[in-house]
């Protein structure tokens, strides 16, 4: 009988805990265990103490149970926001930084911009034809230097083309020699 009852207090409390559609708490939930494995402690320890009064012992152990299991979960809730208020900070931060990054970015370019216009108005007319100057000079040189590269490399073009036609010719020349002398020397033996 007593057995019974601690199975019914057990299916109660797994079925009150079991049936919320929310998720409980870890402080809910460590509370609920914790009075489900002290209850049952309690009406073991209470049934072989030799009173026989397993349903105090089930009370007093589930109690007891309940307060353990609850404090665990509290301290597993607390753990997990200080986590997640850690991990929000961070985000925040995080934010923020590169909020300032965007802001130093854009002042930069904005102060470069107004650098650029202030020495603009300092630069004059004889400055700019003076680096026209210099810059068709530079252009001309390059001009001369790639001109003469090319020339160059025309120019090894054409020796390495020349030498490959002499190669190939030279061994067309060994080749009808050779034929022809074979060719001479048949015609010599077969004739007499």
């Amino acid at each position: 009988m007593m057995r019974s009852r601690i199975a019914l207090a057990t299916l109660l409390t797994l079925t009150v805990f079991s049936g919320c559609k929310v998720a409980p708490s870890k402080t809910a939930k460590g509370a609920g265990i914790g009075a489900v494995g002290g209850a049952l402690a309690g009406a073991a320890i209470g049934n072989n103490s030799g009173s026989g009064n397993s349903a105090s012992g089930a009370a007093i152990g589930g109690a007891a149970g309940a307060l353990v299991g609850g404090a665990i979960g509290l301290v597993q809730d607390m753990k997990e926001r200080s986590q997640q208020d850690q991990l929000a900070q961070e985000r925040a931060y995080q934010q923020e930084v590169a909020r300032r990054r965007q802001e130093e970015a854009r002042l930069k370019d904005q102060l470069d911009e107004e650098l650029s216009i202030a020495q603009g108005f300092r630069i004059t007319d004889t400055e700019l034809a003076d680096a026209q100057r210099r810059a068709d000079e530079t252009s001309s040189r390059l001009a001369e230097l790639k001109a003469e590269r090319e020339w160059a490399l025309n120019r090894k073009k054409e020796l390495d083309n020349r030498e490959a036609q002499i190669a190939a010719e030279t061994a067309e020349i060994a080749r009808l020699e050779a034929e022809l002398a074979e060719l001479r020397g048949d015609t010599t033996a077969s004739n007499p």
